[in-house]
């Protein structure tokens, strides 16, 4: 592997809902530079919630997240290495708030400092990149399901994150699209964390597949 340390590790983490129903039990999980991973599960069995707990945007009930060799403990622990995460969530409209969608590509590197010129010039680049240009001055809350799923993934790529967390990114686009994102993220060759139920997208894009049951991670031959 290139680095001993993972970018990723979840050190007999645990988290247990209200109603008590457990999403992870002891769970251990690491993600090394140059891999990619896929995770599928039935409906309901935390796969969502994983990633959640990823980006610190849900707290562990036990156990430790380690970012970059880092201990995430508290909300500034994960706030130093969340704009060097990508994640694109199950629902885009969890993510899309801008009135237009080249506002909505703008937004994070605006927020890491760029010039509102430089944003738009990475913005228009991430837009062509993903075959989506004559998106850019569309309202964001009339796209159709799938447009709003390429601008949510658009948003993200547009701060060029190190790593990929991608929550079914494929639901709701059509073939063409799906294709099309297939090869964008093959480009991309970033270590990724992909939730799917496609074992043919698996196929094309992950070195190693777990399937999430009652809490635990085993991985799939």
């Amino acid at each position: 592997m290139p680095s001993s340390t993972p970018l990723i590790a979840l050190k007999g983490v645990s988290f247990q809902h209200a109603d008590e129903s457990v999403t992870a039990n002891k769970l251990d999980f690491e993600l090394y530079s140059g891999q990619s991973v896929a995770i599928s599960g039935i409906n309901g069995s935390g796969k969502s919630t994983l990633l959640s707990l990823i980006m610190g945007l849900r707290s562990v009930s036990s156990g430790e997240v380690h970012l970059f060799g880092h201990s995430c403990r508290t909300e500034a622990d994960f706030s130093r290495f969340r704009t060097r995460i990508g994640m694109v969530f199950q629902d885009p409209d969890d993510q899309l708030f801008c009135p237009t969608v080249i506002e909505d590509v703008c937004f994070g590197p605006l927020n890491q400092g760029l010039t509102r010129t430089d944003a738009i010039v990475r913005a228009r680049k991430i837009l062509k990149q993903l075959n989506v240009s004559h998106l850019e001055n569309k309202i964001t809350y009339q796209l159709s399901g799938g447009q709003k799923r390429v601008v949510a993934l658009a948003s993200v790529l547009a701060m060029k994150p190190e790593i990929l967390l991608l929550d079914e990114p494929t639901n709701d686009l059509d073939p063409e699209n799906t294709r099309r994102l297939i090869d964008i993220l093959k480009e991309l060759s970033l270590p990724m964390i992909l939730i799917c139920h496609d074992a043919n997208i698996c196929a094309q894009l992950v070195d190693k597949e777990y399937q999430l049951t009652l809490g635990t991670m085993v991985a799939l031959p």
